[in-house]
């Protein structure tokens, strides 16, 4: 294994400065994920998810971004998924975007509402028909006593959807995460990186630059 202590990236791809930051973290956002888009990042759109119990205890995953406006970011799962559980008891959270060859990493915590039951549908509606099946046939984060038991429910479901409507599962949705506090993160030299903090405050947004 490699000596991990003794791993070194110096940060010089570029800077960040308050007086070329927007008011709006959702529009800073935008203009830093439509760099990412550009520098054929993988998955430019992958985040990582964080939540927790009521107890505190927490739980990280990565999702994929499918939907930005100005009040916030949306992704798509199932309810019944340890997430969605997790989201049920204790609805707020965190995401995570990191994107190494630009290196940058935005923050964002906030709290989590379900996506209206159109908005669902909709999305639902373009995904590939093996991921709509696959969206019926995985009991997510449940159990399951082999490969085969989870083929086989894919299998029955694509011999059902033969004959009926591809809808949307009831346990299938979006939530979106509207932020309180949005973090941008710009790697700098000898780790004296730029961060500015967004944090809102009745309907407007302060900005506060913080120490690396």
């Amino acid at each position: 294994m490699a000596d991990l202590q003794h791993i070194r990236k110096e940060h010089i791809a570029s800077q960040l400065d308050i007086d070329n930051l927007a008011e709006n973290p959702v529009v800073q956002f935008k203009y830093w994920l439509n760099e990412a888009l550009k520098s054929d990042i993988p998955e430019p759109t992958a985040m990582v998810l964080s939540t927790a119990t009521t107890d505190g205890r927490s739980s990280s995953r990565v999702v994929l971004l499918k939907n930005l406006d100005v009040d916030g970011f949306t992704f798509f799962t199932n309810y019944e998924s340890k997430k969605g559980i997790q989201i049920r008891a204790n609805p707020f959270g965190s995401l995570l975007f990191f994107w190494p060859q630009l290196e940058r990493q935005v923050r964002i915590e906030g709290k989590l509402f379900k996506s209206p039951r159109q908005e669902s549908d909709e999305y639902f509606k373009i995904r590939p028909e093996g991921s709509r099946i696959g969206a019926w046939s995985s009991p997510q984060s449940r159990r399951i006593p082999s490969r085969e038991y989870i083929e086989n429910l894919q299998s029955d479901y694509m011999q059902l959807f033969k004959t009926r409507a591809l809808d949307r599962p009831e346990n299938w949705g979006g939530y979106k995460l509207v932020p309180h506090l949005v973090e941008f993160w710009q790697g700098r030299e000898n780790r004296l990186h730029d961060r500015f903090e967004y944090i809102k405050n009745g309907g407007m947004w302060e900005i506060s630059r913080l120490a690396p």
